[in-house]
């Protein structure tokens, strides 16, 4: 993790795109080795040593959402911090989020796709784990 940054709801959505963006293969970049995850609505191709440098930062914000996702908690969620204030009004954010944390092995989906559709929302339940 970038040294001594402080996750807030005021910058954790700022430090998800950028770390994001960090992960994601450059115009002529040699793609043939990525990490694939399957997000919400997309399917993303991620740079693996680039994504392994976010390691640190991603868990540490993981540690920020709310306690129940460690048991399973709904996506609906997501976008709100462990003390109850909203980090992000963007639904994208939010996958970039996940996806990054699917891609380290830190979350998961905790019911499968097909089963989305008769949860709330018709949206995930995650875990981190």
């Amino acid at each position: 993790m970038e040294r001594n940054i402080t996750i807030t709801a005021a910058n954790m959505s700022e430090l998800v795109r950028e770390a994001f963006t960090k992960c994601l293969f450059k115009e002529g970049e040699d793609a043939s080795n990525y990490v694939k995850v399957e997000g919400i609505k997309y399917t993303f191709a991620l740079h693996p040593q680039r994504l392994e440098e976010q390691r640190e930062l991603i868990t540490a914000m993981i540690d920020e959402l709310p306690a129940e996702f460690k048991e399973g908690y709904t996506f609906l969620s997501i976008n709100t911090n462990k003390n109850g204030e909203l980090w992000t009004g963007d639904h994208m954010v939010c996958e970039q989020l996940i996806v990054m944390a699917i891609g380290l092995d830190l979350m998961s989906y905790y019911f499968p796709r097909e089963m989305w559709v008769i949860l709330p929302g018709g949206v995930p339940y995650l875990i981190v784990k």
